[in-house]
């Protein structure tokens, strides 16, 4: 059994399998298309939406701290996913990194994970792009979208963000016509987000009010009493009393405007559509990280000194911030910036949920009849089009706060698992040839590791539960259909001896 759940699909075999003709992805992006993907995805909801909420509920304007701590723990973790994504070019992400070095039941168990991830950041941003673009109407038309079709409930008990739902239906019809056009499209909507980030920093920076730094840290307040599992999960283990800001407020923020890095994982989910993806994976990994980890610690440092962090409005901060200090042309100006900008980010995350779904429908673990590459457009059109439209009601029903910390935890775990793979791939495959080599190999992936795993911990207990729940359902799907329908499951019935054989170099 435990022969059967470890068994590896070797490199060679994996970009083999990226040939098939029927499964087979067209090869566009280039270094470019990949560090205007990772910058459209990166620089969206932790600057437009999260930065109001963590400052005024978390860490005040530390909150730039707690940028700078989840921008580390993401560059230690970027510098093991260039490594994969340049040696292991093919769709999946961390997923194929983890089926190569450590098996296929950690492999389906990653992959179940980056499903959830995907599709709830997906939802996530589609949400806080529905609250941009309703404060937008009412800023620049004077139309107030009815409470039950913005997300929330009327009198009747009836809510449906009409707007999310759209947005998501429309990002995925674009998706299927083929990545060339999405990263077209991309460019444009990244350099007008760009352009709104500099008008936040440089306009901005004539507003600060040094006051509004007062106190930088602010001092740790015990949290109102309710449920201990809405408490952070390191503050359980430790007996520490649930409390927001000071120094533990610090690194809950980091936890959660963590989420507002994943964009580099999403970009190496395009390796296998990436023309030279050993040179131009990681230029577009890290290179993207590194943008945008500077303007994130400038805008939150800009705005808690526009206005005070307990002043800050939670749905669309940056443009109220403008708005309350007598600036309504900006306030004006970065809705429909945030508005045109957000729609980057969601189509970029869709883009990885439907690569790592169709992988793993290639090779077995989900019905292959989503692993089949539209005739014409060369995309992925069933996983597409079937999740699409899972996600946008999901989206329209479903609260930001949830969604936001289980795609966290997610994340982080597809951290842990991709830097336990570079250190098990390079005991087992020393000869395979690595366009970019993670430095101080074990030290680094070992640092992330624990990085990961400290924003883990100071993630909500109830979040932890939600995704243990998700875990367990994964179990289930693997062991009753991906164990079974497996490419190496059906392969081991023929020839085992040559599947099992390992691969050059494997001890």
């Amino acid at each position: 059994m435990s022969r059967t759940l470890f068994r590896t699909k070797n490199v060679e075999q994996s970009i083999l399998d990226t040939e098939e003709p029927e499964h087979a992805l067209k090869k566009s992006l280039s270094a470019l298309d990949l560090t205007v993907f990772g910058v459209g995805v990166i620089i969206g909801t932790g600057i437009f939406v999260l930065t109001g909420t963590v400052a005024r509920s978390t860490a005040g304007p530390a909150i730039a701290i707690s940028f700078v701590a989840a921008g580390v723990a993401c560059g230690l973790a970027a510098l093991c996913y260039a490594e994969f994504a340049s040696t292991v070019p093919v769709a999946g992400s961390a997923y194929t990194f983890s089926y190569a070095s450590i098996g296929e039941f950690p492999a389906w168990i990653i992959g179940w994970d980056l499903v959830l991830e995907f599709a709830l950041g997906t939802a996530v941003v589609a949400t806080g792009w529905s609250a941009y673009f309703r404060n937008f109407l009412d800023n620049i038309l004077g139309w107030q979208v009815p409470e039950a079709l913005g997300g929330r409930q009327d009198a009747h008990g009836f809510g449906f963000d009409l707007f999310a739902a759209l947005l998501v239906l429309a990002l995925t019809g674009l998706l299927v016509l083929g990545m060339k056009l999405s990263a077209r499209v991309t460019s444009v909507v990244v350099a007008i987000k760009v352009t709104v980030v500099l008008i936040v920093i440089i306009a901005g920076a004539f507003i600060v009010d040094s006051a509004n730094y007062d106190p930088f840290i602010p001092p740790s307040e015990p949290k109102p009493a309710g449920s201990s599992l809405k408490a952070p999960l390191i503050q359980l283990i430790f007996g520490w009393a649930p409390s927001d800001f000071g120094v533990m407020g610090i690194f809950t923020g980091a936890s959660i405007v963590f989420f507002a890095f994943i964009g580099f994982d999403v970009v190496a989910t395009a390796a296998e559509e990436t023309r030279n993806p050993q040179r131009d994976m990681p230029r577009g990994i890290l290179g993207s990280l590194l943008i945008c980890t500077l303007l994130y610690v400038a805008v939150s440092i800009v705005v808690t000194g526009m206005q005070k962090y307990t002043e800050l409005i939670k749905e669309a901060p940056l443009a109220n911030a403008f708005k309350a200090t007598g600036h309504p042309f900006f306030a004006g100006t970065i809705s429909f910036g945030a508005t045109i900008g957000l729609i980057t980010v969601c189509m970029i995350l869709l883009l990885g949920q439907t690569r790592v779904f169709f992988a793993m429908s290639r090779d077995g673990l989900l019905p292959r009849f989503f692993s089949h590459t539209h005739p014409r457009f060369r995309t992925p059109y069933r996983p597409t089009i079937l999740l699409g439209v899972i996600i946008a009601v999901v989206a329209g029903f479903t609260s930001l706060k949830t969604l936001e910390e289980l795609v966290n935890i997610g994340t982080l775990f597809a951290f842990v698992v991709v830097a336990i793979s570079v250190i098990i791939l390079r005991r087992k495959r020393p000869d395979l040839h690595r366009a970019f080599r993670t430095p101080w190999v074990p030290v680094v992936p070992i640092l992330s590791v624990c990085a990961s795993l400290w924003l883990m911990l100071n993630l909500p207990a109830e979040t932890w539960i939600r995704f243990a729940i998700w875990m367990a359902i994964g179990f289930l799907v693997y062991f009753l259909y991906g164990r079974t329908h497996s490419r190496l499951a059906r392969h081991e019935e023929t020839t085992p001896q040559e599947v099992m054989k390992p691969g050059p170099g494997t001890p």
